[in-house]
């Protein structure tokens, strides 16, 4: 039938054409009979469809008990065929289709949402319409074949009621103001006034805006309780309260640490704000952590956050070191993999301490993937290869008495060994990294401070305080030196006042400069992959991005120090080295402070500084890792624009 109107109008148009080229106004009648002819036809055909329908539905359903209870049933029902509306009740008419005759329409163009096979399931498919809310389901038809048969249950009070349950749970909230003391201890006690008051009437016109409640529990700390869809519209805003504290003083020297914890018990939120605020405040601080049963979000933490000064935890760390090593039958020192001069050299200072406690100690070290190979080459020289053994040859001595202490790393996906981790039951931890998620649970003693250079530095603080007699050799000393001056680029970065005097007391103690220098010495073959890395790179949205292939067995230190040279080309705030590995990829990150090089990575499943971070993508090409680092480039950019913004 339609081939034959198609045919019809074909015709009717070529004869039109000469008549309109000779007297256009003899068009104007047949025009018009034509318009009422084509609207009485769709008229007609739309009462054809609906009375198709009518005799469909009579032919299989009227008069059957089938069809005279789903008719008279109370729930909107519906039948569905070859995606059209073939029948429905008056409940349906009413509440659905607001007493309009939709028969033989598309499914989706009444209900567009309708997903049968959602439907056909046990737990149905919520289905809004209007001002209802229903949970639709779905069976087959007893009447035409392939129909199905749609039930809609409202179920609009319950699901209003659950939603409204849902937004007014308790959110749980822990305020601290990062570096209380050192900030607050040099201050007269009316700045210190001023500067709380500022600090106490921004929080409360920020809470004071939900409805739920502030209290401060300490000087430097608040609580605070608000329901979840207050906690949403703070997600929505990405904590605008960190800016706006961190906007009090220019260069953000005050600065706001927040950590959340909600879709529970008050009682587990509380608990979950504790470990939040816990994160947060070891990832440096200036950030808010927000911890659910999925896992950990941040938000923030894009200043640099101000150096402790104080050595009292450090010789608090120092006396409950030496208790622990003392405790001990024996120690295990072991860092991250791929360790490098830093970790080495923490390693070789922990060790120290171990001698000075008369406790047998070793380090767990690959010598087979290392980048401070020419560090551990000295020591062999020196007569020192008995402390250096590789991780698998320690499991057969593990006692539930040995002590385990982990150097510059707070991740167990980082470890040099997981199975010495596992097995050992007594561990410490000293560490300078922000921390992220996956970080090691429960540790007899924990020394992280993000805001310290180096796990190296950390190293000397707690040496000093241990015996004066025997306390570390010049060799052992050069060997925190390198540490400290690897992770600061000779002391170019991320530095400060305890910094020098780490060093300063490690060349009290015999380090020489220039050996420790040599120990940065790479070989040709090395340098000139490192020139080819540099000059693959290009520079994207302010960060220099480097791609190359597989590097030969024992180049593994090319891959940071082509990072490093990066940075110092005009214009780049941060560099990313992707060199392919083991059917996988390997990024080293570099920052010179502009950028957050963690945060962008951790996405990726990495971590590290503020300044330095790495991660290992596991089978994945390289133009993927590309594509990856370009993307969360482009997220923390944008993260960086709204802040500003804001």
């Amino acid at each position: 039938m339609l081939a034959v109107l198609l045919l019809l109008v074909v015709a009717c148009f070529a004869l039109a054409v000469p008549v309109a080229l000779l007297a256009p106004q003899w068009l104007i009648a047949p025009l018009l009979l034509v318009i009422v002819a084509v609207f009485l036809m769709l008229y007609h055909r739309q009462r054809l469809a609906r009375f198709v329908a009518k005799q469909l539905g009579a032919g299989k359903l009227e008069g059957s008990r089938v069809q005279a209870s789903l008719a008279e049933l109370a729930l909107p029902t519906f039948l569905v065929a070859d995606g059209r509306l073939l029948w429905y009740n008056e409940a349906f008419r009413e509440q659905v289709l607001d007493e309009r005759d939709r028969l033989t329409d598309p499914i989706e163009k009444v209900l567009p949402e309708l997903d049968l096979a959602v439907c056909s399931r046990a737990h149905g498919q919520d289905l809004p319409v209007g001002n209802y809310r229903f949970t639709a389901y779905a069976s087959p038809s007893s009447g035409p074949k392939g129909a199905t048969v749609v039930y809609l249950v409202d179920d609009t009070f319950y699901k209003d009621t659950l939603d409204e349950y849902t937004a007014s749970r308790p959110a749980y909230l822990i305020i601290v103001i990062d570096s209380y003391d050192e900030l607050f201890d040099d201050m007269k006690d009316s700045e210190q006034a001023r500067e709380l008051e500022a600090i106490n009437k921004l929080l409360e016109e920020y809470i004071g805006r939900t409805n739920g409640f502030l209290r401060r529990v300490s000087n430097s700390r608040y609580i605070a309780v608000v329901e979840e869809r207050d906690l949403r519209v703070m997600l929505e805003e990405r904590f605008d309260i960190l800016d706006r504290v961190r906007a009090l003083h220019p260069g953000g020297l005050t600065t706001l640490s927040i950590g959340v914890g909600h879709g529970g018990t008050l009682e587990q939120c509380q608990k979950m704000a504790r470990e939040s605020i816990d994160i947060a405040l070891g990832r440096g601080g200036d950030q808010c952590a927000v911890k659910t049963v999925d896992g950990f979000e941040f938000y923030g933490g894009v200043s640099h956050g101000v150096e402790k000064r104080s050595h009292v935890r450090s010789r608090i760390i120092a006396n409950a070191l030496r208790d622990l090593i003392r405790k001990s039958d024996s120690v295990i020192i072991m860092g991250h993999r791929m360790t490098d001069l830093d970790a080495v050299g923490a390693s070789i200072g922990a060790l120290r301490m171990c001698k000075l406690c008369d406790v047998p100690a070793v380090i767990a070290v690959n010598r087979n993937a290392t980048l401070a190979a020419q560090l551990i080459e000295t020591f062999d020289k020196a007569g020192e290869s008995h402390n250096f053994i590789a991780p698998e040859d320690t499991l057969d001595v593990i006692t539930p008495k040995t002590l385990l202490i982990v150097v510059d790393t707070y991740q167990k996906s980082l470890l040099e060994s997981q199975k010495v981790y596992e097995k050992c039951q007594r561990v410490v931890v000293i560490d300078h990294h922000r921390m992220a998620v996956g970080h090691i649970d429960n540790p007899l003693l924990i020394y992280h401070e993000p805001f310290a250079s180096s796990a190296s530095e950390l190293i000397c603080e707690l040496l000093q305080f241990m015996p004066e007699e025997n306390n570390i050799t010049p060799l052992e000393a050069q060997a925190l030196l390198a540490g400290i001056m690897l992770d600061t680029r000779s002391f170019s970065l991320h530095v400060g006042v305890r910094t020098f005097e780490a060093a300063a007391w490690l060349r009290s103690r015999g380090a020489q400069t220039a050996e420790t220098k040599l120990l940065f010495n790479t070989s040709k073959e090395e340098y000139e992959a490192r020139a080819r890395i540099v000059e693959s790179a290009y520079i994207y949205k302010g960060c220099a991005i480097a791609l190359s292939k597989e590097l030969a067995p024992g180049m593994n230190v090319v891959l940071p120090m082509a990072a490093n040279d990066l940075l110092t080309i005009t214009g780049v705030d941060a560099s990313f080295v992707a060199v392919v590995r083991s059917g996988g990829v390997n990024i080293s990150a570099r920052s010179m402070g502009a950028l957050n090089v963690q945060v962008i990575l951790e996405p990726l499943g990495g971590g590290g500084h503020l300044t330095m971070a790495g991660a290992q993508l596991k089978d994945c090409t390289l133009e993927e890792a590309e594509q990856k680092i370009k993307r969360e480039i482009d997220h923390y950019r944008e993260e960086q624009a709204g802040e500003t913004q804001r």
